[in-house]
Parts: structure tokens; sequence; C-alpha cells
């Protein structure tokens, strides 16, 4: 086994240890046990309702995960190439960005009503914002000789972007997306606790209301494993991609 995966092991061990001390302490009223959740968590992975909150979830993560990327990557490529111009939307993206997003949701269901295309609108404004900074800056601190290269050779605004500056830019941009696409999920959620008819947010608050414990843990459980597995694959693509380029 190799060190990280021993690594691993150990993380995974520890933290089974200390969830099963905690439901000792504090009792079956406030958290499930492990072997508990474990077990209902792969009964609701055989339940029709699950997979169908789950697609439900499934398809406005990936509508808003698209649409928050390429909104993202298009505006901070832009902006990022005057440097005027991204000294002036630096501050405003930042300041936008540290507001709760949860007091724009009144606003989102005004426009939308209660539709997937609110919990799509509410996961793009948590995404996209990431994006657009991170991707900003990576165009901003790309060396001064790329540019004067590119001048040099008199490519087009859009050859400077995608031969150049992209390029050298790819490795924050994908620490960026990879940043939007965690809270895009994390939107999408917040989304289906507070007005949806279905999806893995509304299945949770439903366990909430009933008082469900075990299905609360069950559910935060599968959230939690599908982030690590999104999250694990983004960090190998950035990895592999940064190799190349």
């Amino acid at each position: 086994m190799k060190p990280q995966h021993y690594d691993a092991v150990l993380l995974v061990a520890g933290f089974l240890v200390c969830w099963q001390l905690l439901y000792v302490l504090v009792g079956p009223d406030v958290v499930s046990a492990p072997i508990g959740t474990l077990m209902r968590a792969a009964a609701l992975l055989r339940t029709e309702d699950f997979w169908h909150d789950a697609a439900s979830t499934g398809a406005a993560f990936a509508y808003a995960c698209a649409i928050g990327i390429a909104g993202g990557l298009v505006f901070g490529l832009i902006v990022g190439l005057s440097r005027f111009a991204a000294e002036v939307a630096d501050p405003i993206l930042s300041t936008v960005y540290s507001i709760p997003k949860i007091t724009l949701y009144p606003i989102i269901l005004l426009i939308f009503g209660l539709s997937p295309a609110a919990q799509i609108a509410f996961g793009v404004i948590h995404g996209i914002f990431p994006v657009a900074i991170f991707t900003m800056n990576a165009v901003r601190n790309v060396a001064p000789v790329h540019r004067r290269t590119a001048k040099a050779l008199r490519l087009s605004p859009w050859a400077t972007i995608t031969t150049v500056l992209a390029p050298a830019a790819i490795p924050e941009i994908l620490s960026g997306v990879r940043i939007g696409i965690a809270v895009t999920l994390l939107g999408i959620l917040i989304g289906e606790l507070f007005a949806s008819s279905s999806g893995i947010g509304y299945a949770l608050i439903r366990a909430t209301e009933r008082h469900n414990v075990v299905d609360i843990f069950a559910l935060t459980l599968l959230l939690f494993l599908f982030a690590v597995a999104i999250n694990a694959l983004l960090h190998a693509g950035e990895r592999r991609i940064s190799h190349q380029v």
C-alpha cells in the first residue's frame, strides 16, 4: 500500500471512531450510528425516489456548472486583458462575492418562480464569481513577456487569448473552476432546501421535518462522497492538464 493510501485509511478510520464516540455520547436522537448510516445509505441507493431526487439535483447541477463556468471564463478573460478594467472589476467582484447569496434568493424566486430554473440560477450565482475572479487574476498575472511576444507577432486578441494567455494561465484558471464547481453544488442544494419539490436538498428538508436522523446523516454522507469524488476527479484532471501545458 502506498503511503498516501495508508494515510487515507487512517483518516477514514479515525473519522469513523470519532463518529461512533459522538454517537455514544449524544445518543440516536442527535447523531445516527456509523453502521446504521452506512446501511441506510446503501438502502437509499436501491430506491426509486432517491434516484429521482438525484437526477433532479444532477440536472440542475450540470446546467448551473455549464453556465457558471462558461460565463466566468468569458468574463474573466475579457476583463483580464485590460489592466484598467481588471483594476475596476476586481474590488467589485470581490465585494459581490462576499455577500451571502441567500439574501438574493427571494429575488431569484420572484424572477423564476418555484421552478428548476430558480435552483439553476442560484447555483450559477455561486459558481460564476470564483471562476471569473480566478480567470481574471490568472490573465493579469501572466508574465509581461508573453504579452509583448504576442504584440510583436501581431496576433489578434482572440489568437492572443487562445495561444498565449490561456495556456500560461491555465493552472490558476483550473483552480477557479474546481472551486466554482464545489460552490455551485452548494448553491443548488441550498436552493432545493428552501423552495423545491424534488432533489437531494428537498429530501434532506423532508427528513429534517420528520426528525429522521438516520436519513439526514445517510443523505449527507452520500452528498459528501459525491463531492469528494467530483473534487478528486477535478484535482486529478487539473494536475494532468497542468503537466501537459
